[in-house]
């Protein structure tokens, strides 16, 4: 069964997969999407190293020969040329956008045909605007479809999937439901919506908060598409696990520069001194060359990410050198963003 170890004298938490590989956590998944450029990995090997991954198996599925090629002749880890942790989407979040003509049975079968550590039921989003009702019936659709999927999936590891939208209690029921479901790893859905560019931790605060309080210190949590440095050190210390996320292409298209204080759109602060990056990026060319590549800003905050979840390791949950480096985040942060709700917001939950 899966699990936590933790190591008292250095409070590192480290989870075993059903594969038997462990992981010290957290742990960062970047999203791999082999047809856009701007998202590829910036190297399987780079410092600090890439552990695990999240693929969409949706994407994979719809093309007829990938899927056959999958099924019939080769691993997706084979497929990648990957074979660290590889967890797979379903597709639920372009559901929400499209019709996707695809059933749970199917998506949740094909990722476990093809290898996937960790599946993805068909779960369904439930974004900030639909009503009670509606978060309510998703959040039993969505159970109902981990019900299924539990008893499709074969040596493998499923998702159990939060939702609820905007709802805190149906939140909480939720993970009561996963719990009695014995689900041994807990995914937060829908909770993307809820980021916003003004850092405002509040709703995610307390839905990390309250799974962790439902779930117990042994269950790993995933938060699905988490993956801004400046914001992922205060999941982590409310409970959070595991992350993934796009963000370090998405940040790239947008010219925006990671950091662990927040994203720049210009390198002042980098130009005046009061940030040096010691990724190889930026240490082998101009701050100006690095900022005019796409691709070069993409390498670098794919590196910011991984530096930061490799710090958080070091520092260990609930121990005064995480809070100290809490602090020296949010210091700079307010500094460079002085009308970023970050430090009000923590300040709020913690009140």
């Amino acid at each position: 069964m899966t699990g936590f170890i933790v190591h008292n004298e250095s409070e590192q938490r480290v989870w075993q997969a059903l594969s038997g590989q462990s992981y010290r956590l957290p742990l960062f998944l970047p999203v791999y999407q082999p047809r856009e450029e701007v998202f590829q990995l910036a190297a399987w090997h780079q410092t600090p190293p890439i552990e695990g991954i999240i693929v969409n198996a949706f994407f994979l599925y719809k093309q007829r020969h990938i899927r056959e090629q999958l099924e019939r002749t080769r691993s997706l880890k084979q497929y990648l040329g990957f074979h660290g942790l590889v967890a797979t989407d379903s597709g639920a979040f372009q559901g929400f956008t499209r019709q996707l003509f695809l059933s749970n049975k199917d998506i949740v079968r094909f990722q476990n045909a093809i290898g996937s550590d960790v599946i993805a039921p068909l779960d369904l989003v439930t974004p900030p605007g639909d009503r009670r009702t509606i978060a309510a019936a998703k959040l039993q659709a969505t159970n109902k479809r981990i019900v299924e999927a539990l008893r499709l999936v074969d040596r493998r590891l499923l998702a159990g999937v939060q939702q609820g939208g905007r709802f805190l209690d149906l939140r909480h029921q939720s993970v009561c439901d996963l719990m009695e479901l014995g689900i041994t790893y807990l995914a937060i859905g829908s909770l993307v919506p809820f980021f916003t560019t003004n850092h405002d931790l509040t709703f995610i605060g307390k839905v990390i908060r309250d799974a962790r309080a439902v779930a117990g210190p042994q269950i790993p949590m995933h938060i699905y598409g988490a993956g801004d440095p400046s914001e992922l050190p205060f999941m982590f210390a409310m409970g959070a696990d595991i992350f993934d996320s796009a963000s370090y292409g998405h940040f790239a298209e947008g010219g925006w520069y990671m950091t662990p204080y927040g994203a720049l759109k210009d390198p002042g602060p980098v130009l005046a001194g009061e940030f040096a990056c010691a990724c190889g990026v930026c240490t082998s060319q101009s701050i100006h060359a690095v900022f005019a590549s796409k691709d070069e800003l993409a390498k670098h905050n794919l590196w910011t990410i991984c530096t930061t979840v490799e710090r958080l390791r070091e520092l260990g949950r609930a121990t005064p050198r995480l809070d100290a480096y809490l602090e020296d985040l949010l210091e700079i942060h307010q500094c460079w963003f002085p009308k970023s709700a970050l430090r009000a917001s923590w300040s709020g939950l913690n009140d």
